[in-house]
């Protein structure tokens, strides 16, 4: 499903990735851990081709992520669902239509996007908050909130960068089960931590980066000690968002 081959990115002089390879097959759950600006959201920042390799190939399924030409952009990001670690909610919209827009903008009428909404609402167990904005809910439920976005389009894979970071112990596992639950429907899900525990407790994969190199694939048997937290490196707004913030 995600092949990269040799891939290598620069910020300036400043090497962030350096000649990484690695694939995911497809329906696959793979953790990626490591301390900070180890080069995390750059991989997804690739994946979504919001970023170019300096040097190397990218591809996700058939389509040639270096190659891709800007008109099929809109068309890979349907494929992939991405949770962004800051979650990029519109306050001023209620849950339900948080989960519309992205439809609405892609031409969807109304009505059917208020449908799809609801469906994959009621999926990740919020049937409840429909009409609740984002400051009126907990922080897991904003996580479901960003992860049912995520999954409007029916994506291939799920990109969900630190979507445990700023919650509680109980309220991570909820999520990471939720994501599972996804994995086992078919998505592949590519998922950021430095959540040693969840780590430990899952038998599923993990890549680990160490200054722009993978040091380590495989389930580790012991935990590591990571500041995993980025700085400076997060994720882009999507095209329906940066339209919305701009209205």
């Amino acid at each position: 499903m995600i092949i990269f081959k040799d891939v290598s990115k620069k910020y300036g002089a400043d090497t962030v990735l350096d000649k990484i390879n690695f694939s995911i097959d497809k329906g696959s759950f793979v953790f990626l851990m490591g301390p900070t600006t180890s080069g995390k959201t750059t991989i997804f920042r690739l994946i979504i081709r919001d970023l170019i390799p300096n040097t190397g190939e990218i591809s996700l399924g058939e389509m040639d992520l270096v190659k891709l030409p800007k008109n099929k952009i809109p068309t890979l990001r349907r494929k992939v669902g991405v949770v962004f670690q800051d979650l990029k909610l519109l306050m001023d919209r209620t849950v339900l239509e948080n989960v519309m827009l992205p439809l609405e903008l892609s031409g969807v009428k109304a009505d059917d996007a208020k449908k799809k909404a609801e469906e994959i609402l009621i999926e990740v167990g919020l049937n409840d908050k429909f009409n609740k904005f984002p400051l009126q809910v907990s922080g897991g439920e904003k996580q479901r909130v960003a992860i049912a976005r995520a999954l409007v389009f029916n994506p291939d894979v799920i990109l969900a960068d630190e979507p445990t970071g700023n919650l509680d112990s109980q309220t991570s596992f909820q999520i990471v089960d939720l994501l599972e639950s996804i994995n086992k429907k078919g998505a592949t899900v590519f998922m950021a931590t430095h959540n040693e525990k969840i780590i430990e407790k899952s038998n599923s994969r993990v890549i680990i980066l160490e200054k722009g190199k993978i040091i380590s694939d495989k389930n580790p048997k012991k935990s590591f000690s990571l500041n995993t937290k980025e700085k400076g490196d997060s994720l882009p707004i999507t095209s329906a968002q940066s339209k919305k913030h701009a209205s």
